[in-house]
């Protein structure tokens, strides 16, 4: 549907919608959306990646505990490969969006494009930091992933997941040449097909 021939400041319910983990090497791209309750503010909104991770953390619960709605979803790094990053990226949102128990009237997507929904999506760039439901979702996100990367700290010590939550730095390069790829890899990710391609010929 058409934004310009929706009127969308006559609608309630809006679902902002974000994702988190399109650079990294490993894991999944995790998507979330929010709608939220304007008889339950929540203080202090932003955009995730200005925020401690302490504070991600306490308003991950608020989050939670006072939206009128959330949904957090996910595409692994083998959908990754099949479709490409931003394809992924894309159904990621849309499994979020289609996972709301409160069905929208509309939705604000993060970025310059929205996935393909049968609400009327109207992209808004650095929406994370200009749309309170968007930044709420990219705190959701945000969390997610992090988790998901300590997680796997936990069974794999030695790649440091827990410093560069699966980040191409240098320190992940240099660990990742010396240690096998694990499942969990983007194998269609330059530095992991190189690696994938020199071991096999």
């Amino acid at each position: 549907m058409q934004s310009e021939v929706f009127d969308f400041s006559a609608a309630a319910r809006v679902a902002g919608v974000d994702e988190v983990g399109r650079g990294p090497l490993v894991g999944n791209v995790v998507a979330a959306a929010v709608i939220l309750d304007p008889e339950r503010p929540i203080e202090g909104l932003a955009d995730s990646k200005k925020l401690s991770e302490k504070r991600r953390e306490a308003l991950f619960v608020e989050i939670q505990e006072k939206a009128l709605s959330w949904s957090v979803a996910y595409a692994t790094p083998a959908e990754i490969d099949e479709l490409n990053i931003l394809h992924a990226s894309m159904l990621a949102m849309q499994r979020a969006v289609m996972g709301l128990e409160v069905k929208p009237e509309y939705v604000k997507v993060d970025g310059n494009r929205c996935p393909e929904l049968p609400y009327p999506c109207e992209a808004v760039v650095k929406g994370d930091s200009k749309v309170a439901e968007i930044s709420a979702a990219s705190i959701l996100a945000k969390v997610v992933r992090d988790r998901e990367m300590h997680a796997l700290h936990q069974q794999f010590p030695d790649y440091g997941f827990d410093r560069h939550k699966g980040y191409p730095t240098k320190a992940h390069l240099e660990a990742l040449a010396t240690l096998k790829v694990l499942p969990e890899y983007r194998r269609s990710f330059k530095p992991v097909r190189s690696l994938l391609e020199g071991h096999t010929s």
